[in-house]
């Protein structure tokens, strides 16, 4: 799993970051020689718009390694913010249709299609209808700032703490958090008064959060963290004055609002939040959860048809699982084979030390056949790491947060030690290749070490192509050289389980008014997903409506164009020529994948 949306703030809340990068200038790229006017005017728009939309939102540049507004958190969550998104996106499209298509180069016309797509789908969201719903649940117990800050500003994530400027950076942004805690606190009071409210659940969520930040006290903070040890080249009397100054930020910022924004939560929101979970259930709910649906799998999809797509993705792998079942021999029904895979030790990690060594182990032997399938790969580096413990209840089993452009911030691997007993060994080796090696590591790193696409290309995307290909990285098991073992087999068909059951459980709670226990049972009953696993997936699906369809829709596409190019070429087909055409441009919108893929097909030919 990993996001990186901007629809809106609070989808952009879920980015993280482990270690710091270089500081860098944005340059504006020169077109081509060949280039036409129309692609200069192009390569202007993409370089304009960008550079636009690191001011608005600065944290992006950090991420980026660009620190020049990095003293700056952002106006997210203000009706300013919001006014000069939308501004923004109309100008683009302005400026966009002045250029003539047909002109540009083949590569720039993916460009101005997958600009066009992201800019007119942005718009989307800024309607007076969907803002109504939208601005007034401004972070959940998922996607919230609350759970993305701590680890952005802990040292060991994304903002860098090298010199005196980068700490001084820090408090700044230290004070925009504080303001912008209590305006999270006026965005739900409106939607109180508009009886727009959040589920009690995620509420709850959001209560434990905040209680596990607060009891870490000062010092315990994982806010504290940059100031425990410093480089040693900032003096000791700039240490003295940082350290002392981050302590007051702590104790006389942040904490006392956490602590108003807990209080907020539990004494005058929670007594009104909502016992339903769905956006069925929510005023302007169903336009809502329309537009996510399009927004994450960047088709204009009814909720119907994702559902019975769902129903019939998991009677074939249901299928799938019973000849494994009667392959290890166990005379069971598949129910009760589920409860063994659960339940039975020998499929427990016997620690998180164990668990942690083993990821190592299925990443050198996948790193072995990576050549028979990829000419393309990163530069970037890999980490694995588990996930920390102020976030890890809420967590996935396994997470990916991408490094910097230029390697020296390697990307991470995150695996979850929550719950140890939970957390069954068979489908390790499928979680490793989507989260990993070759599924999310190689999708983004190679898009955004690519200097020839435009920004937006390099470090933006879509969830439908982002984990649609972490998805179809799982379908690679037998090529790479995994899943050689039935137990792990019976994993990877799990997991692919999960990604079919999150169509059937998505739609059930959005549009059809599924309970959390009817779709928490839903997938306890068709998986032998463990319930710490499955809990945090539907609470998941609860607190980011639409996002979990996108893996499904992503891959089947992914694999109907692969289908099709075996196909069509049968002989000339090159695994490693295709790989290359679906990951060099970045993540594309459907359609526009879609449309390269053909183009290629016929070229090859």
């Amino acid at each position: 799993m990993t996001l990186r949306p901007m629809l809106l703030a609070a989808t952009f809340l879920a980015i993280m970051s482990p270690l710091h990068g270089p500081s860098v200038q944005a340059a504006e790229p020169a077109a081509t020689p060949a280039a036409s006017s129309e692609d200069t005017a192009l390569i202007k728009l993409f370089h304009d718009s960008d550079e636009a939309a690191l001011k608005r939102n600065p944290i992006e540049g950090v991420f980026r390694g660009d620190m020049r507004y990095a003293g700056r958190l952002g106006d997210y969550f203000s009706d300013d913010y919001y006014a000069g998104e939308r501004g923004a996106a109309e100008a683009d499209l302005a400026a966009l249709r002045k250029i003539d298509r047909a002109k540009l180069t083949a590569t720039n016309q993916i460009a101005y299609d997958v600009f066009q797509w992201r800019t007119e789908i942005a718009l989307k969201g800024f309607a007076p209808d969907l803002m109504d719903v939208t601005k007034v649940q401004p972070v959940d117990h998922f996607s919230g700032f609350h759970t993305f800050y701590p680890a952005f500003a802990s040292g060991g994530g994304a903002a860098p703490f090298r010199t005196v400027q980068d700490y001084e950076n820090n408090l700044q942004r230290h004070r925009d958090y504080v303001v912008m805690i209590d305006r999270w606190i006026e965005r739900f009071r409106q939607g109180m008064k508009a009886g727009v409210v959040e589920p009690k659940l995620v509420v709850n969520n959001m209560i434990d959060q905040l209680d596990l930040q607060i009891a870490q006290g000062v010092e315990g903070s994982t806010f504290y963290g940059p100031v425990k040890e410093f480089p040693a080249d900032i003096p000791a009397a700039d240490q003295a004055r940082l350290r002392a100054a981050t302590v007051a930020a702590i104790r006389d910022g942040i904490l006392p609002a956490y602590q108003r924004f807990r209080t907020f939560l539990k004494t005058e929101y929670l007594p009104v939040a909502r016992d339903s979970v769905g956006l069925v259930g929510l005023k302007g709910g169903d336009k809502l959860y329309t537009h996510l649906i399009e927004v994450n799998t960047t088709l204009p999809l009814k909720a119907e048809d994702v559902h019975e797509l769902g129903l019939k993705e998991v009677a074939r792998i249901t299928a799938e699982m019973e000849k494994i079942k009667a392959q290890v021999g166990f005379k069971g029904s598949l129910a009760e084979f589920f409860v063994y895979l659960r339940d039975d030790p020998k499929f427990q990690p016997p620690s998180a030390e164990w668990l942690r060594e083993e990821y190592f182990r299925i990443g050198k032997r996948v790193d072995q056949r990576i050549p028979e399938q990829f000419s393309l790969v990163p530069r970037s580096p890999l980490e694995i790491k588990a996930v920390e413990p102020y976030r890890e209840k809420t967590e996935a089993g396994g997470s990916y947060q991408q490094g910097t452009p230029d390697g020296s911030r390697p990307g991470v691997f995150y695996y979850n030690t929550y719950d140890l007993k939970s957390r069954t060994t068979p489908g390790m080796e499928t979680l490793y290749l989507h989260e990993a090696v070759p599924g999310h590591h190689f999708q983004i790193s190679l898009a955004q070490e690519n200097r020839e696409l435009p920004a937006f290309m390099r470090f933006g995307g879509n969830t439908a192509f982002v984990e649609g290909w972490a998805l179809y990285a799982e379908t690679l098991w037998k090529d790479l050289g995994m899943e050689t073992d039935p137990y792990q087999r019976f994993g990877g068909l799990s997991d692919e389980m999960l990604r079919a059951m999150r169509l059937v459980v998505d739609t059930g709670i959005h549009a059809k008014g599924w309970s959390r226990d009817q779709a928490l049972n839903y997938m306890l009953t068709h998986s032998n997903i463990g319930k710490a696993d499955a809990t945090a997936e539907v609470e998941r699906y609860i607190a980011i409506p639409g996002q979990a369809l996108a893996y499904k829709i992503g891959a089947l596409t992914i694999l109907k164009l692969k289908a099709k190019a075996q196909k069509e070429l049968g002989a000339k087909f090159d695994p490693r020529a295709f790989h290359a055409q679906v990951l060099d441009t970045g993540a594309l919108p459907m359609s526009v994948l879609e449309a390269k893929i053909d183009a290629w097909i016929k070229a090859s030919k």
